[in-house]
């Protein structure tokens, strides 16, 4: 018999150690693992983890056999991993039932277990009884069933357990909305059974997801029916998400050494290199011991602080533990292997040596790694006082068959029988490595000869869409349906795709189905489903924005193909409008906003396109389509309006003359009630005179009609509502009232019966106005009902609901947008992105709110919710201001449009108040305006979706903005955001004209000076009051605010703000840069509902973390008043200035108002620093307080 060589003889000898330490546990009939030897139940995670030993063997084996006894073992290793693998696929498949359900609830209680019976594969404790939903552990599982089977093994078999597969798939899909419980089977660290969005769980189901993606689970024997399909789209969710929250863990834990599993092997999921290194700096620096690392700050599992009598742990009781924490040597497996991936030895060997110093011998020499190392309770004070003084001992399962795992692996790959190419055959190893410049490649289609002549005419040479060879070009909305077929299995009970939305990287690329080939157009281009798709301007801003977002998150092999259709709904007038030819120009150019373009046709881009196959369409056995025929029928049926068309409404034509008049009574109750049912106003006491040089009346509001004989009808009708409204309601000049609570809207329903809706119904037909007809709709709507029968025309079915839809197309064709608003509103429609819209602000740790505040009527948005209900949650705080609702879904889609392209804006921000921050578009309109709140209410409406979005981005900068006119088309003039030149904001322009006069006059008068020192004057004021609102309704705060509110909480007993105490007891339960911590606060400063006083609260409360940084922190004490330091200071502003301007005050020639909460308007307008500044007369009240010097406290900036 030949020798065996050296290798061989290792090999044994680590293939004796799997043996000893992990097979000789494995079930014989099921191929589970226990997770120790007196218990029967197998975890998920534990048993793909212990057996990467076991297939990193079997592969060592494979490549350096050198006898048929080496290859049988071989083998026989793989097939242990088979049976392992396919025994979790059958614990899994027990409960389809969960699985279906998971995908449309994302219930803790509908997820799969997270652990199973090791000789029956069932369940072992209650669906409420454990943490189950661990994303993470499902993730891994589809993680290495990619690279197992990319490395040779058969381990799926048949074609339902490919449809089991591709739901798993769309079951970790959510991970980047789905809290769970993560690796530690817990979720907060209180262990109370409370889910959390954590990091750990999205990286890995990024990394199962890119590995699965267009895998054939038959490997090289499968076809198009074993093949799994994921949707990029959802990959770039779980990336934007992962790096949004890194090296944060989630709300509890600032850092987590799980981690390491996402930086590094298994996962390899973050592709910023700086983003790795910070991370795992953090996990080392917070949670390095002697011993290995801990779990995450102040983890109490096996303390002897701990009570083994219960599971979860008082928040109090957390403090107890910090410094004390076990700690576990597996994290020092993970530093190996990531130390031999990247090829440092220094890392390896450093390592390397701490795990061979806590490993233990076992009875037959062999080295075994325990489970953690905890501390006596003897030695716990000692400990504390000097960290990493005390020994400790081996604590948990010995050995620690995961820990064991990975270490086996690392010394395989160490010793050289294993490249590290060989455990990652897919080589996510080589995420970080740079990518190519990328180029987008656009083809621009008209829709009929009439645009492609009028493109023509600009020098743009396009084709049509009948034109397109060979290819059939389809909405996105049919691509969604199409997928809503895949992973379909009638035997398992399972529905297939459960989103109906469709990303841009999913319409990007070309697609294949019964040999045709397909393009899509991108989702936001298609105008039947809301009306932001008429705006061409915002049609442009989103084109500019995903061909950036395509140039930073396209990793399919090919270009991507954007499909950009050019209809006679994007033409003003049939002219090709200025916004979209500048575009379709710098299309043509080959650059826009420094993403690479190439334009061309369809045909031209097949070679160089990325290619989709939809074939599981027609294979598996509920297939709506079994061959091309079919196939057209189905996507006509897809394309097939849901309603027909009618014309009952009259348009807006010129020189037309009203064929009827309203009774006065009728005219009164019905003409204005669509801006009656306004609810947003703003208080017009505080805001500066400031002209601005517009003619505000000439400007459209949506009260004037596109002609001047219909603005002539429409003012008639105003003058109407105006007199009859002065002498019989409520309504102010100054303020409009809550609609809920209006006598208008009352008034509107109970004298319902003295109107002859006959009358009405003939005005509605005969009137050339869309105001009167929105105006008359709305109140028939709200009297009669949606589905009350008009019987216009003396046509039968023609219901009230009906009529709002035709009026909502014709007033988006026309541009009428404060009228498209309102009628989508009564006609609740849903922005289709909505809850993807919240989802991406929610995820990037910030909470929502909607509705104008205060509470009830403001709701709090804390977690990811179904668009139903997150639409109704909508449309039930506006009550019936149905403008309101529509306006909060638009400001919803553009805040996350900037959370993903500019997330710097959001810095320091934790609660975004839609009300609030609509209330502050109104103030900042009637402030640049100088017009009353109700005014500004009915402009802000009739802004296009594009100026709503660049006001929204004006006031999240703190930059100013310009109001113009602009006419868009027809005649009709509307308002215009646009960003003010450099000199208007630093008042250059007023400089240089003033300098003009003098060289003109050519003398300087004393006079002249004193004016221009006046006008500049008049410039500044509002400043600091402007932007202390801003901040205050964008609950803005100073950098590490909420660190420095936690160490002053550390000395004092509590901060008291408006009757809410925030307790020192925090700080037992949280620790300093913990979000829920930081959350905390945030909701007790939200209890103010000025923004502007909030603001000033803020800045108290910085004052207190500079004496907390100070010798004069032993006088923080007891319970501190935030608002009386408030108060204090105010009044100490007051008092030096009265003294100062003593004679003018006691003449009455001065007065001092009072703003908001009692506090002088002139202190919210004052600069935080300087001479009257705000921090000066805080530092003052604090000293006073707390009974020590003002100048010991430093000044303070506030950004």
């Amino acid at each position: 018999m030949r020798s065996r060589s050296n290798s061989g003889v290792r090999l044994d000898y680590y293939q004796h150690l799997v043996h000893k330490t992990i097979l000789t546990h494995q079930n014989p009939i099921t191929g589970l693992l226990p997770a120790s030897i007196d218990q029967n139940h197998a975890w998920v995670r534990d048993n793909l983890y212990c057996i990467m030993a076991v297939w990193g063997l079997a592969l060592a084996y494979k490549k350096t056999a050198d006898m048929d006894e080496d290859r049988a073992k071989a083998y026989e290793l793989e097939q242990s991993v088979v049976k392992l693998m396919r025994g979790l696929l059958q614990c899994m498949m027990r409960q389809v039932d969960k699985l279906e359900k998971f995908k449309y609830t994302q219930a803790t209680t509908d997820s799969l277990h997270a652990k199973y019976n090791i000789t029956t594969c069932g369940t072992v404790v209650g669906d409420n009884e454990w943490g189950h939903l661990q994303i993470d552990a499902t993730s891994l599982y589809i993680l290495m069933l990619a690279q197992m089977t990319a490395s040779g093994l058969q381990i799926i078999f048949t074609l339902d357990e490919v449809a089991f597969i591709q739901n798993l798939v769309f079951y970790v899909e959510s991970a980047y909305r789905t809290p769970d419980y993560g690796m530690w089977e817990r979720g907060d660290k209180t262990n109370h059974g409370w889910p959390e969005l954590n990091a750990s769980s999205i990286g890995m189901a990024k990394a199962s997801l890119e590995a699965i993606k267009e895998m054939d689970l038959f490997g090289s024997r499968g076809g198009p029916a074993s093949i799994i399909h994921v949707m990029a789209d959802e990959i770039s969710q779980c990336k934007a998400i992962l790096e949004s929250m890194l090296p944060r863990e989630s709300k509890s834990k600032e850092i987590d050494a799980s981690l390491l599993s996402i930086l590094s092997y298994p996962a390899f999921a973050v592709e910023d290199l700086d983003l790795i290194n910070l991370t795992k700096n953090e996990i080392i620096s917070k949670l390095e011991g002697r011993y290995g690392l801990s779990r995450f700050l102040r983890d109490g599992y096996k303390t002897p602080m701990e009570d083994p009598r219960r599971l979860h742990y008082e928040p109090w009781e957390l403090s107890v533990f910090e410094g004390i924490e076990c700690e576990w040597p597996l994290f020092w497996t993970y530093l190996i292997l990531d130390g031999l991936f990247k090829g440092d030895k220094g890392q390896v060997m450093e390592y390397k040596e701490k795990l061979s110093e806590v490993m233990v011998k076992g009875e037959d020499g062999l080295p075994l790694i325990p489970e953690l190392y905890t501390i006596a309770a003897d030695k716990v004070d000692a400990e504390r006082e000097e960290p990493g003084s005390q020994e400790r001992s081996p604590g948990g399962k010995m050995p620690h068959m995961w820990s064991q795992s990975l270490y086996i692996l690392g010394c395989l790959i160490q010793e050289g029988f294993l490249a590290p190419g060989e455990i990652d055959p897919l080589n996510r190893r080589l995420i970080c490595q740079p990518r190519p410049d990328l180029v987008v490649q656009v083809s621009i289609l008209a829709e009929d000869l009439y645009i492609q002549d009028l493109l023509k005419e600009h020098g743009i040479e396009v084709q049509t869409t009948q034109e397109v060879a060979n290819i059939r070009v389809q909405p996105a909305r049919v691509l969604s349906h199409i997928y809503h077929h895949l992973g379909q299995n009638k035997k398992l009970g399972l529905s297939g795709r459960p989103s109906y939305d469709i990303g841009l990287l999913g319409t990007s690329q070309l697609y294949t189905l019964k040999g045709q080939t397909f393009a899509f157009t991108p989702q936001f281009i298609d105008q039947q489903q809301f009306y932001l798709a008429l705006d061409n301007e915002l049609l442009v801003d989103m084109l500019k924005t995903d061909l950036a977002y395509l140039r930073y998150n396209w990793r399919n092999l090919g270009r991507p193909t954007v499909t950009f259709p050019v209809s006679h709904n994007m033409l003003v007038g049939r002219v090709l409008p200025p916004p979209l030819q500048n575009c379709l120009q710098k299309l043509l150019a080959g650059s826009m906003d420094g993403v690479r373009i190439h334009v061309g046709k369809l045909e031209e881009f097949m070679s160089t396109s990325c290619f989709t196959s939809l074939d599981f369409l027609y294979l598996s056995d509920e297939s709506p389509v079994s061959d091309a025929d079919e196939v057209t029928q189905y996507l006509d049926t897809l394309l097939s309006p849901t309603f027909p068309k009618r014309n009952l409404l009259s348009m807006p034509r010129l020189g037309a003359k009203r064929s009827s008049s309203l009774s006065r009574k009728a005219s009164f109750r019905v003409l204005g009630s669509v801006r009656r049912s306004r609810s947003v106003f703003v208080d017009e006491h505080n805001l500066p005179d400031i002209a601005t040089g517009i003619d505000i009346a000439s400007l459209g509001s949506t009260s004037s009609a596109l002609t001047p004989d219909l603005a002539s009808l429409v003012d008639a009708s105003d003058e109407t509502f105006t007199e009859d409204n002065q002498a019989k309601t409520d309504v102010k000049g100054d303020r409009v009232p809550d609609v809920r609570h209006s006598p208008s809207m009352s008034k509107l329903r109970d004298g319902s019966g003295d109107i002859d809706c006959a009358e009405l119904v003939e005005h509605l037909k005969d009137t050339w106005s869309l105001q009167e007809q929105a105006d008359i709709l709305h109140y028939l709507y709200n009297t009669q009902g949606p589905d009350w029968e008009t019987k216009i025309n003396m046509r039968e079915g023609v219901t009230v609901v009906m009529l709002v839809g035709e009026l909502y197309e014709k007033a988006g064709q026309l541009k009428q947008w404060s009228i498209v608003r309102h009628m989508a509103g009564m006609l609740r429609k849903r922005v289709e992105d909505l809850a993807q819209a919240a989802t991406d602000l929610l995820v990037r740790q910030k909470q929502l709110s909607v509705g104008l505040p205060p509470q009830p009527r403001e709701r709090t948005i804390t977690h990811p919710l179904p668009p139903e209900e997150l639409a109704k949650m909508i449309y039930d705080s506006c009550g019936e201001d149905s403008s309101t609702a529509v306006l909060t879904q638009e400001i919803l889609v553009y805040l996350a449009m900037f959370i993903r392209t500019e997330p710097n804006l959001f810095r320091e921000m934790l609660r975004l108040r839609v009300g609030l921050i609509i209330q502050v578009m109104v103030s900042e309109l009637a402030r640049t305006l100088s017009c009353t709140g109700e005014e500004a209410s009915e402009h802000l409406m009739s802004l296009s979706p594009f100026d709503l979005k660049t006001l929204l981005h004006h006031i999240l900068s703190g930059k100013e903005f310009g109001v113009g006119e602009v006419e868009r088309g027809g005649g009709n003039k509307s308002l215009s955001i646009r960003k003010m030149e450099k000199e208007e904001v630093t008042g250059m322009s007023r400089l240089r004209k003033q300098v003009t006069i003098i060289e003109h006059n050519d003398k300087l008068r004393k006079g002249s000076e004193e004016e221009f020192e006046q006008s500049m004057q008049v410039d500044r004021q509002g400043q600091w009051l402007r932007r202390r609102r801003l901040d205050g309704a964008l609950n803005r705060v100073p950098v590490d605010f909420y660190t420095k509110i936690w160490n002053v909480l550390k000395w004092c007993q509590g901060l008291s703000i408006e009757g809410q105490v925030l307790s020192s007891s925090v700080t037992q339960e949280m620790t300093p840069g913990e979000l829920n911590f930081a959350l905390r606060v945030e909701g007790i400063l939200n209890s103010i509902p000025q923004p502007e006083y909030r603001q000033l609260m803020v800045e108290a409360m910085m004052v207190l973390a500079l004496v907390a940084d100070t010798d004069y922190k032993r006088n923080l004490r007891g319970v501190i008043m935030v608002d009386r330091l408030v108060a204090d200071a105010n009044a100490m502003f007051l008092s030096e200035l009265k003294s100062m301007f003593k004679d003018e005050v006691d003449s009455n020639t001065v007065e001092f108002r009072t703003g908001a909460a009692n506090i002088c308007t002139d202190f919210y307008d004052s600069a935080p620093s300087g001479r009257f500044g705000t921090m000066v007369y805080m530092s003052k009240a604090v000293a006073q307080t707390l009974d020590c010097e003002p100048d010991s406290i430093a000044d303070c900036t506030i950004a």
